[in-house]
C-alpha cells in the first residue's frame, strides 16, 4: 500500500467507493491530514452500516479514465462533531458539499442527523 498514491488519489478525486456488505457505494470525500472524511445519514449519502464498521475496502479511481487506481483497508472512526479539533474538517466537507440543502445551517444539521466518517488508510497485515 502506497500512502502518497492514496493521497493523490483522493484529492484528485472528490469520489471513492466503499465496500458495504458486499456492495460497492459511491460515496463523495475529502482527503485532510492523512485520512479520508465523508458524511452520511440524515439528508446525506446512505452508506449503511458504515458508521458501526470498524474497517472497510476503500477503492480509488483515476479521474481521468475511471481504472482502479488503488484498492486498500481502511479503519472506520465516527468523528465527535463536538470536538474543536474537528471544527478545520468538518469546515471543509461543508465547503466541497456541491448542491447542498439550506447551506448555512449545514453543518449543525449534520450534527443532529448525520455521521462524519474519518476513513484511515491501514497497512496490509
Amino acid at each position: 500500500m502506497s500512502l502518497s498514491l492514496i493521497e493523490e488519489g483522493a484529492k484528485k478525486s472528490s469520489v471513492l467507493w466503499v465496500s458495504l456488505s458486499g456492495r460497492d457505494r459511491l460515496a463523495w470525500h475529502v482527503w485532510h491530514d492523512g485520512a479520508i472524511y465523508l458524511v452520511t445519514g440524515g439528508e446525506e449519502q446512505s452508506l449503511p452500516g458504515l458508521a458501526d464498521a470498524s474497517s472497510v475496502r476503500v477503492t480509488l479511481r483515476s479521474k481521468d479514465n475511471g481504472a482502479e487506481l488503488i484498492s486498500f483497508t481502511a479503519a472506520v472512526t465516527v468523528v465527535d462533531q463536538s470536538a474543536e479539533a474537528e471544527a478545520p474538517v468538518i469546515a471543509l466537507l461543508a465547503k466541497d458539499r456541491l448542491n447542498a440543502v439550506n447551506s448555512p445551517e449545514l453543518t449543525s444539521r449534520w450534527s443532529t442527523t448525520s455521521a462524519i466518517i474519518r476513513l484511515t488508510p491501514t497497512p496490509p497485515d
